[in-house]
């Protein structure tokens, strides 16, 4: 695991402006401004003004990104006092916030963890959510459906009149959020998928939670996270056997399966085991072809995350060549497909990045079951 710990200070002065109108207002100042604690997270920093504004600088909104996007948070009760920049800022966002809209299902969670997912009012595509509260709440109609995050239907967000939209983005390229920001609703770009450490993922609740003024309650949050997932991994350090594993599977004639330095990958070394790639640089997947894989994980001991398959008879009927490895012959198979919501979504991509502590933990169970006996499998399931 590796700890990048961000103190980078904001400086800046925003010069006053003399009116008869705003005498009796305060100019933003960011002389005497603090970082708050990051301690594994890349993609964004925090800083606390003198004046008490919250200042959000996401650096990694999406892969090669090339811009940093700076959000100011102003407290409600003092926007009518301040005087702000707003150029200097990609959006300025009074707080708490009430009425939001999110765009990735990995956002419900910490909405959830943090007691505030009352406050979404829409999202892009709800079947695709598999949090029974949130279910719920979209079968009530307190959560409407947005059409899809590439074409959301921006009359139908505009009518939910959001004081925030979190987006999700590939690029820059988004004529939704661009429609949406001229119409007077701030867009803030996430980019905890950009993270590849299991805790630098979960550490995004801290990105959230000054929206809602909610600070202490994240950093308790994700400090018991990180305590429980170092804790296990210490456990799993001590056990003395090391076994290999294998990831992935086929789709079409390419073998998809995680690099070494993903986050997929970092699991599996957290829980003391041998992944077969992790000498590999990539951060993403790597595509390989079924002959390499037969050489190289013929006899590994077990085989974790093959692709949607739920069943060895799937795999058998998908490709013959599956039985060809031990870990289909002696049935050390484990899947997190089986794991689903009430429409079928699936819980390891929408909560599993704000609960490694549980992904890991599954593992250590799977790869050492005498470390954690008494643990009960939560994302990875065996094959049927």
């Amino acid at each position: 695991m590796r700890i990048l710990l961000y103190f980078i200070l904001l400086t800046g002065l925003y010069g006053c402006k003399n009116s008869e109108n705003s005498e009796h207002k305060q100019s933003v100042g960011f002389l005497a401004n603090s970082e708050q604690r990051i301690s594994y997270a890349k993609g964004f920093e925090l800083h606390k003004t003198a004046d008490g504004i919250t200042v959000i600088t996401v650096i990694s909104p999406w892969p090669g990104a090339d811009k940093k996007f700076t959000y100011a948070l102003v407290p409600k009760e003092m926007m009518a006092n301040l005087e702000i920049d707003s150029s200097q800022f990609d959006a300025v966002i009074p707080v708490p916030v009430e009425n939001l809209v999110v765009t990735s299902t990995t956002h419900i969670p910490a909405l959830e963890a943090l007691e505030v997912a009352d406050r979404l009012s829409g999202f892009p595509g709800t079947d695709y959510i598999s949090s029974e509260y949130t279910r719920e709440r979209v079968s009530r109609g307190k959560v409407i459906d947005l059409g899809n995050n590439e074409m959301m239907n921006t009359e139908m967000t505009l009518r939910l009149d959001p004081e925030l939209v979190v987006g999700f983005s590939i690029s820059s390229e988004n004529k939704t959020y661009e429609t949406l920001k001229r119409s007077g609703i701030p867009v803030v770009y996430n980019g905890d998928w950009t993270e590849q450490t299991p805790l630098g993922k979960a550490e995004w609740i801290k990105f959230f939670a000054p929206f809602f003024q909610m600070e202490a309650k994240a950093e308790i949050l994700f400090d018991s996270i990180a305590r429980e997932y170092e804790q296990a991994a210490i456990l799993a350090q001590n056990s003395t056997s090391r076994p290999s594993v294998m990831s992935g599977a086929l789709y079409k004639d390419v073998w998809y399966a995680p690099g070494g330095n993903s986050w997929a990958a970092q699991f599996i070394q957290d829980a003391n085991a041998q992944y077969l790639w992790a000498n590999s640089v990539e951060t993403g997947s790597l595509s390989l072809s079924l002959e390499s894989v037969l050489e190289k994980a013929n006899q590994a001991d077990f085989w974790v995350s093959p692709s949607q398959f739920t069943s060895y008879n799937e795999l058998e009927r998908a490709n013959a060549h599956y039985l060809q490895f031990k870990p289909f012959q002696r049935k050390k198979v484990y899947t997190y497909a089986s794991t689903k919501g009430d429409t079928g979504g699936l819980l390891f991509f929408e909560l599993g990045p704000n609960r490694p502590d549980l992904i890991l933990k599954d593992l250590i169970h799977i790869f050492h079951p005498e470390v954690l006996p008494e643990h009960t499998l939560f994302f990875f399931k065996p094959l049927q």
